[in-house]
């Protein structure tokens, strides 16, 4: 009988010992986690980049972009940045964004690895900005850490509103 309590003690210790390393490898991976972001913020701080305050205060792993500053930037021919449409395939036409990389939400997981460069910003975009956010997380699951997600997507795109406004109606 008392053989029974030792075995059952040690077992019960066994398994708190189980948790508490469990507790401490997912404290790791978020410390590694945070360092890793801390270590962008750094990088864009360095760099000259746009970085959002809630990026710094709220830990948050993506930048948010208006449309309008999105646009800038890619009208900029001194900016270095991949810009990357997640939007339902077929859904927004190729020429509204010349240069993107077409890339569904869908396929995401399986192609990132078509994203050679992690260190270069990449700016995400889909038809109303909501699969942009789902990317962005994505990516940083990925070790993506330059992402950038276009607040509104192609509904707010300057270009295509001006294109709207014109005589060129989508």
């Amino acid at each position: 009988m008392m053989e029974m309590k030792i075995f059952k003690m040690l077992e019960e210790m066994n398994q708190r010992l189980s948790n508490i390393e469990n507790n401490i490898s997912r404290l790791d991976e978020k410390m590694d986690f945070s360092i890793s972001l801390q270590r962008n913020h750094l990088i864009r701080v360095k760099n000259g980049q746009d970085i959002d305050d809630s990026m710094i205060l709220y830990g948050r792993p993506y930048n948010d972009l208006s449309p309008q500053r999105a646009f800038e930037i890619y009208n900029d021919p001194d900016m270095d940045f991949i810009l990357i449409d997640v939007s339902h395939q077929g859904t927004v036409p190729s020429e509204l964004l010349p240069g993107s990389i077409p890339l569904p939400l869908e396929e995401l997981s399986a192609r990132c690895h078509e994203i050679i460069n992690k260190t270069t910003p990449i700016l995400v975009i889909s038809e109303r900005g909501l699969r942009s956010i789902q990317a962005c997380e994505i990516l940083v699951k990925k070790g993506f850490f330059n992402l950038n997600n276009i607040s509104g997507g192609h509904e707010f795109w300057p270009a295509k509103r001006k294109r709207t406004i014109g005589t060129f109606k989508e």
